[in-house]
């Protein structure tokens, strides 16, 4: 049976690549899309959502949710992504809205939670802002959520400032709410996500399947990311989807985190290991595996997709 689960996201361009895997993951049953600023703001990664979606043949709904973190400005990774946040590639298809909602993400995902027949698992892979809000308007959707499998934090340094993690800087008052709250969360930072770097010679591999092949050439080729060797690849937001399709791969600890809101430590995820804690922390992968699971997932959507 298919688990299945609503992506909370930034589009970026591991996001891009994360969604792609999870959208055609044989384990997974992507319910929604909900978007967020981060990468880059709310109008292109919600374009970025939709145009994904489209490209990749699917009738998946798309939200669109916050544009601004719940009280600081809005800090983006442009640098990284580009300014579309996609770098310079340009999906092959005409636009089409019909996919995206007339209300607001968190709406949506009320909705969707409530409605689900089997508790839903929340993929947040940007700042937490929608989910924050939603666990302050709806605080009984905790109910029908197994878990959250979310990409961001890290228990030693960061890659937005010397502590902090891009996600949990953005929004570090809406990162506190979430892991303050008394819900299951798998915590994929940057403990493991800079484990699981992607060689050019990966990408070679997947160059020749087809679109969808080309189209992660093409994105990781305009991949800015400053934590990573220029022959190596970070792609920190698939880690969530390996995590849920391929566990046994992984190895972590229980713990409580605490999230830092104010001052120059702002986005640090105080991480204190204990066995009463609501946080997995994943801080290890079997890099070999996962680098083959990476090559194996694009061939099989490009099987799938036939394109």
């Amino acid at each position: 049976m298919k688990t299945p689960i609503i992506i909370d996201t930034d589009p970026g361009i591991d996001d891009v690549i994360a969604i792609t895997a999870a959208i055609f993951a044989e384990e997974l049953d992507v319910k929604l899309i909900t978007t967020v600023g981060g990468n880059v703001g709310i109008k292109n990664t919600t374009n970025n959502a939709v145009n994904l979606v489209n490209f990749l043949g699917k009738d998946i709904p798309v939200a669109k949710g916050a544009d601004q973190p719940l009280l600081n400005k809005l800090v983006s990774a442009a640098k990284v992504h580009g300014e579309s946040g996609v770098g310079g590639y340009q999906f092959e298809v005409k636009e089409n809205r019909t996919l995206l909602s007339s209300k607001h993400a968190v709406e949506e995902l009320r909705k969707a939670i409530l409605n689900s027949n089997e508790p839903i698992t929340l993929v947040p892979i940007g700042p937490l802002t929608n989910i924050a809000l939603l666990f302050k308007m709806y605080p009984e959707v905790k109910n029908n959520i197994k878990e959250i499998v979310l990409m961001g934090g890290a228990v030693k340094g960061g890659n937005r400032t010397p502590v902090a993690e891009f996600n949990m800087f953005v929004d570090p008052h809406a990162a506190k709410i979430v892991f303050d709250e008394d819900v299951k969360i798998i915590m994929c930072g940057l403990d493991v996500t800079l484990q699981t770097r992607i060689s050019n010679d990966d990408v070679k591999k997947i160059e020749g399947y087809g679109k969808v092949g080309e189209m992660v050439s093409q994105l990781l080729s305009g991949y800015d990311s400053p934590s990573t060797a220029a022959d190596e690849f970070a792609i920190h937001d698939l880690c969530t989807i390996i995590y849920l399709t391929r566990p046994e791969l992984f190895a972590g600890k229980r713990a409580t985190v605490n999230v830092v809101t104010e001052g120059d430590a702002s986005g640090c995820t105080l991480t204190h290991y204990n066995e009463d804690g609501n946080v997995h922390v994943v801080l290890d992968v079997d890099v070999e595996e996962f680098r083959s699971e990476f090559i194996a997932t694009f061939k099989k959507v490009h099987e799938q997709l036939g394109y």
